[in-house]
C-alpha cells in the first residue's frame, strides 16, 4: 500500500532510460529498506535498476536465483494521487470505489473476486489504477527478502533481486547489466491468479507500415494529390474483420494489431503489433500484411510504402524447454505451499521472455493482480502471502537439488 502511492508510471514516448525519472523515486525507497533489512550491496544504477543480494546460507553449490518484478506502471491509467483502501475480510460482494462511484470491481466482471471471499482485497479509490502489476511482485520480494535475512537457518544458495522500470513499455530489460547481476536462473513474480504458473508467452515483432503519398495544393489537387491518409484508412479497413485481431482470438491463436496512425498528405505511418506463440507465424503475419500493402497501392497510383520490421520478445518455451528443472522445481514449491501449479500461456510478455534469451530462464509466478491497467485492479493480501510462501520454498529446492 505504500509503493502504490509512489507515481511510477512510464512513458512510451520518450526515449530516455528509465523513460520517466519518477520511476527511480520508489526504486530509491526500495534500495533504502533493503538495507535496513540488512542487504548491504543495494544499489540502483544511472538507468532505474535495483540489484541487491540474499546472501547464501548453504555451502552447497547452489546456482544463484534472480528474483525478479517491475516498478513501473501502465500508461493506460493514471498513476498520480493512488490512494489505496483495504477491504478487510472480502464478502463477496461488488466493490463500489468511494472516489467515483460510477467505478464498480464486480463479481460478474471479475469472478476471481469471489473466489477470494474471506481474503484481505486491496483496490485504488476509482480515480487511478492500483499499481498491483507489478508493486505487488515488488512486496512479495521484499517481504521474503526480510524473512531470508532474519531467518539464516533457512538453507538456500545465492539470491539475486532485481529490479526493473519500464517494463509496461517493452523496454524492461534494455539496460540491465546481466554481468552485474550474475543469476543462473531467474522467477519473475508478475502473474495474475493464484497457483498459476507461466512458462510461455507470445513471441513478438512489431512492423510499421509507412505510406508516401503526393502533395498538391487542394484548390489544384485534381489529378495530382495522392493522399497518404486515405491509403492508410484503406489498408487499414482491409485488414480481415472477422480473424487476426485482438477483438476475434483467443487461447493460443495469434493476432495482429493496429495501435498507433499519424501522419498527413504526404506521409502517413500505422504501427503494429505482431504476437503469436509459434514464432514461425511472425513471419507469415508479416508477409501477408506487405502483400495487403502492395494491393492497397495499386487503388491509389503514384503512391508508395516503406514496410520495417522490429523484433520485440520471444517465447520463453523455447528457452525453458533446454531445462526443465526450472519449472518443475516451482512445481514442486507450489506443492509444498498447498497449491497444484496450473501451468498457463501468457497471452502477452514479461520480462522474463527477454531475460530467458538473455541467458537467465525465467518463468513467471503469480501475484494476485488483477484488472490490471484500469481503474478495477486489485489484489488479494493473501495471494502475495502465498506467493512470498513459494519462494521460500523455491529457494530451498534448489539447494536441497544442487550437488554438494
Amino acid at each position: 500500500m505504500k509503493y502504490v502511492q509512489v507515481d511510477t508510471q512510464s512513458d512510451p514516448a520518450s526515449p530516455s532510460q528509465p523513460s520517466t525519472e519518477k520511476q527511480k523515486d520508489l526504486s530509491r525507497i526500495l534500495v533504502q529498506e533493503l538495507k535496513e533489512i540488512g542487504i548491504a550491496d543495494a544499489e540502483l544504477d544511472e538507468y532505474g535498476y535495483v540489484y541487491g543480494t540474499i546472501p547464501a546460507t548453504s555451502k552447497k553449490n547452489v546456482p544463484v536465483l534472480c528474483f525478479c518484478s517491475h516498478v513501473d506502471t501502465s500508461p493506460d491509467s493514471s498513476g498520480t494521487g493512488v490512494v489505496p483502501i483495504l477491504h478487510q475480510n472480502y464478502k463477496g460482494q461488488d466493490i463500489v470505489l468511494p472516489h467515483d462511484p460510477t467505478v464498480v470491481i464486480s463479481t460478474k466482471n471479475h469472478p476471481y473476486l469471489l473466489e477470494r471471499t474471506g481474503d484481505d482485497i486491496i483496490t485504488a479509490s476509482g480515480t487511478t489504477l492500483l499499481g498491483a502489476d507489478d508493486k505487488a511482485g515488488v512486496a512479495i520480494i521484499m517481504d521474503i527478502a526480510q524473512y531470508f535475512i532474519e531467518h539464516p537457518e533457512v538453507p538456500h544458495g545465492k539470491i539475486r533481486i532485481l529490479f526493473t522500470p519500464d517494463e509496461e513499455i517493452g523496454r524492461g530489460v534494455a539496460k540491465v547489466d546481466m554481468k552485474n547481476l550474475g543469476a543462473d536462473f531467474g522467477y519473475t513474480l508478475d502473474g495474475g491468479e493464484r497457483a498459476h504458473l507461466e512458462g510461455e508467452t507470445f513471441s513478438a515483432d512489431a512492423v510499421t507500415v509507412t505510406f508516401n503519398g503526393v502533395s498538391a495544393h487542394p484548390g489544384y489537387a485534381k489529378g495530382k494529390m495522392v493522399s497518404a491518409i486515405k491509403i492508410a484508412a484503406a489498408y487499414v479497413d482491409a485488414l480481415p474483420k472477422g480473424e487476426w485481431s485482438p477483438e476475434t482470438t483467443k487461447g493460443m491463436q495469434g493476432f495482429v494489431h493496429p495501435v498507433h496512425i499519424e501522419g498527413g498528405i504526404e506521409k502517413t505511418s500505422v504501427q503494429f503489433i505482431i504476437r503469436s506463440f509459434h514464432t514461425p507465424d511472425l513471419a507469415t503475419y508479416e508477409e501477408k500484411l506487405r502483400e495487403l500493402v502492395n494491393t492497397t497501392l495499386q487503388q491509389f497510383p503514384g503512391a508508395g510504402a516503406d514496410f520495417e520490421i522490429k523484433e520485440q520478445y520471444r517465447n520463453m518455451k523455447e528457452i525453458l524447454d533446454t531445462c526443465p528443472q526450472v519449472m518443475d522445481y516451482a512445481d514442486e514449491a507450489y506443492t509444498r505451499a498447498g497449491m497444484n501449479a496450473i501451468r498457463m500461456s501468457i497471452r502477452g510478455g514479461t520480462d522474463g521472455s527477454r531475460l530467458s534469451f538473455m541467458g537467465l530462464p525465467c518463468p513467471n509466478i503469480f501475484t494476485g493482480e488483477m484488472g490490471i491497467h484500469s481503474k478495477q485492479e486489485y489484489v488479494s493480501v493473501q495471494d502475495m502471502e502465498k506467493a512470498a510462501e513459494v519462494l521460500l520454498h523455491l529457494a530451498q529446492i534448489w539447494e536441497e537439488k544442487a550437488i554438494s
